[in-house]
């Protein structure tokens, strides 16, 4: 729950707006005056009135659903980027016995590993590069995954 204070009024619009409006009221000035004798006559200033200063500040903040959204897509984005550098690495015959390449391997090897005998021919080799297209698919796999994901987390927030 959101906390106003004195003369400050919450109102939520929606789930990911928040507007606060704070009113100032600043009550009439004094306007008894003293006026010296003298030869010309003095006016004296208009009275002042009640005025108010009204500010208004406006918050927005993602919705349950958009914050489900991103953390679909950071999730699978690493998921994709360590299948395109596995791409890669197998495309540059990278040195399998540096710790990094060999954690890369073994990282994607879990997420390309299901997608692995869908076609017959796993990957091709030309001299010392391999392009590994079970790596490709899963790369597609995965990608499909998530674009389904985010449509069901879509449909999911629609309003009626």
């Amino acid at each position: 729950m959101l906390d106003a204070g004195p003369n400050q009024e919450v109102l939520i619009v929606d789930e990911k707006r928040v507007v606060e409006r704070q009113s100032v009221t600043t009550p009439p000035a004094d306007t008894t005056t003293y006026v010296e004798p003298v030869a010309e006559p003095v006016r004296a200033p208009a009275p002042v009135s009640n005025t108010s200063v009204v500010s208004e500040t406006v918050r927005h903040s993602p919705s349950g659903a958009e914050v489900a959204r991103r953390v679909v897509v950071f999730i699978f984005g690493i998921i994709q980027a360590l299948i395109v550098i596995r791409i890669v690495l197998l495309l540059a015959d990278a040195n399998q016995a540096n710790q990094l390449v060999r954690f890369l391997y073994d990282t994607s090897a879990f997420f390309v590993g299901p997608f692995e005998g869908i076609l017959n021919t796993n990957a091709v080799q030309a001299g010392a590069s391999i392009f590994d297209i079970a790596a490709l698919v899963a790369l597609i796999g995965w990608t499909i995954l998530e674009v389904l994901i985010i449509a069901l987390i879509g449909i999911a927030r629609r309003e009626p």
